[in-house]
């Protein structure tokens, strides 16, 4: 067997043994390459195989993550909406660092007295079309480098996945009816049917982010397909 074969089979027996979990972080090239005594190639090339496979994840400037089984990365899963939309675009309407209130932590989870969030109000475009509202929280003490982001070339979803590994993510759905802010900005009448999605994410237990998404209820829609295994018995 060879060497990147051989650190590949390791790597993958620990996750399917679930002694690594989805989520955690992998050991660093340099770190694989110290412990293994091989050349940096080697040891890429082992973990290009795992992303291969789907069993890893790799995330620029934050390292490699063992993956979410397929099934729930597609239902519970963190989207990137540059992906989400054709010819995406976003603009940062509204953005400000303050002391988290109480309804910010109700939002994003278990904060102490005194931490501060950032603030985001972002629209999302596709092909120069109005297609969301991004209305987001993010912890500082979690993520203290998104204070001096501006969010020009990648939207703020985006960039917290190239950067914070999340480990646990909590979706609820609704309609709601735009309200004068989210009409006038989406193009749409107020009072009009929205789909919106709140989604809450965790590093181990710490809040990393809660974003509210809102769609105009004639644009989207959501569609999970699901299949049985064959009836036994």
């Amino acid at each position: 067997m060879t060497r990147h074969a051989d650190i590949r089979q390791q790597i993958e027996g620990l996750i399917l043994s679930g002694t690594l979990k989805p989520g955690d972080r992998l050991p660093s090239e340099q770190e694989l390459v110290a412990a293994h005594g091989v050349a940096r190639m080697t040891v890429s090339r082992a973990l290009a195989d795992l992303v291969a496979a789907g069993l890893v994840v790799r995330r620029r400037k934050a390292g490699s993550f063992v993956a979410a089984p397929p099934s729930e990365e597609k239902l519970l899963g963190v989207p990137d909406m540059r992906e989400m939309l054709p010819g995406h675009s976003h603009a940062v309407l509204k953005r400000a660092v303050r002391v988290a209130g109480a309804a910010d932590r109700a939002r994003i989870g278990a904060l102490p007295r005194g931490a501060r969030v950032l603030a985001l109000l972002v629209r999302h475009d596709s092909q120069g079309v109005p297609a969301a509202m991004e209305d987001r929280l993010v912890s500082l003490a979690a993520v203290p480098e998104a204070a001096g982001a501006e969010f020009r070339d990648s939207p703020p979803g985006t960039w917290l996945l190239d950067r914070v590994p999340w480990t646990e993510a909590e979706h609820r759905i609704r309609a709601a009816a735009a309200d004068g802010a989210v009409a006038a900005a989406l193009g749409m009448a107020a009072g009009a049917p929205c789909l919106v999605m709140e989604r809450r994410t965790w590093r181990g237990d710490q809040p990393v982010t809660a974003a509210r998404i809102t769609w105009p209820g004639d644009r989207h829609e959501v569609t999970v397909r699901a299949m049985r295994g064959p009836l036994r018995g």
